[in-house]
């Protein structure tokens, strides 16, 4: 193969990513019981939605009567709840930001069912309106103690005990949260992919991979937990930016410099801030906090670990072949002009 269609392969497979770098939006659902009638309570973060249900949403709660009855009709299709096999009929529908500058919304439903349910099935068909990497983590309050579920397009069903039973508790929906936000992440992934491109020996690379871990992590729970805040407005551009760094470094020379793992851990504090976004706007109790901190973040781990697996073979095999300093260079030349477009974009929006 020439070294143009290498180059132009990479540019082909990578710039396309460009469109978009996050793919997953989260919500956080509390379904409350009381007797037969139920409320159902969607807290959104209207920054990880696409632009146009983020435009409908925000012009409902901000008293667009329009906009207001198409949210209540969407949400009465899209919360869904059973008791056996006869639904809970929905009924009024509000829709509410959760303070000035929170970026965040509230959309109730308030239900009632044929019955007091022993048992409820839950379905989620958000994904249909805000779009098909959404992912919805539920909780369930009834007289037998909280349930969870996470929910997405895959698996939009759920079945919890109201009553004392054993019930479905599912708390790795945070480990789930973790895992698919590391692997739909495409700038985390281009980054990963541009340090593993010019690492020679293994043991360097499980350094560089290890300081970007530790340093994330950190970010992560800092930002979490309240102790350190960064506007998105600064997180973002600078994640585009590290990958637009490390591309480059890519290009000017052979080997990876001695530096690198320092490099790779300042700017995996970065990455760590970008990583906590997905629970930061959730705002959740604090009792919860800490283990969905823990869950999310071997989550990412488990991710991360999963993706070096895969690729890591084939970046040492490349190491042995002839054109491999054409192939770096032409995925460096790629990668580093989607991080360009993507900081661009970030900057402007």
């Amino acid at each position: 193969m020439s070294r143009r269609a290498l180059l132009s392969a990479a540019l082909v497979l990578l710039l396309p990513a460009a469109a978009r770098a996050h793919a997953t939006s989260t919500g956080l659902a509390r379904v409350t019981v009381e007797g037969e009638r139920l409320r159902y309570r969607l807290t959104l973060v209207l920054d990880e939605l696409p632009e146009e249900p983020r435009r409908l949403l925000a012009a409902a709660a901000g008293g667009d009567a329009a906009a207001a009855e198409r949210v209540a009709e969407e949400a009465r299709l899209r919360a869904v709840a059973l008791v056996g096999a006869v639904p809970c009929r929905p009924g009024r529908v509000t829709v509410q930001g959760t303070g000035v500058g929170s970026g965040r919304l509230d959309v109730e439903v308030a239900l009632r069912c044929p019955s007091t349910p022993d048992r409820l099935v839950l379905r989620d068909g958000w994904p249909g309106l805000l779009g098909e990497h959404h992912r919805t983590l539920l909780r369930l309050d009834g007289p037998g103690g909280p349930r969870e579920a996470a929910l997405s397009q895959e698996a939009p069903e759920a079945t919890l005990e109201v009553g004392g039973g054993s019930g479905s508790r599912t708390p790795a929906g945070f480990f789930t949260l973790g895992l698919e936000h590391i692997l739909s992440g495409l700038d985390h992934l281009l980054f990963l992919g541009a340090l593993l491109l010019r690492g020679r020996r293994l043991r360097g690379l499980l350094g560089v991979i290890t300081a970007f871990t530790l340093a994330h992590s950190l970010t992560l729970a800092a930002a979490v937990l309240g102790l350190v805040v960064v506007p998105a407005r600064i997180v973002e551009p600078a994640i585009a930016a590290s990958i637009v760094w490390v591309a480059v470094e890519n290009l000017r020379g052979d080997g990876a410099p001695d530096h690198r793992w320092l490099l790779t851990f300042a700017f995996g504090l970065v990455h760590g801030f970008g990583f906590a976004s997905a629970l930061e706007g959730l705002a959740l109790p604090p009792w919860r906090l800490a283990g969905a901190l823990a869950l999310f973040n071997l989550g990412i781990e488990a991710g991360q670990a999963l993706v070096i697996a895969a690729a890591l073979p084939l970046f040492l095999w490349l190491r042995r072949a002839a054109w491999e300093r054409w192939v770096v260079r032409g995925a460096s030349l790629a990668v580093a002009l989607t991080g360009a477009i993507w900081f661009v974009q970030r900057i402007v929006a």
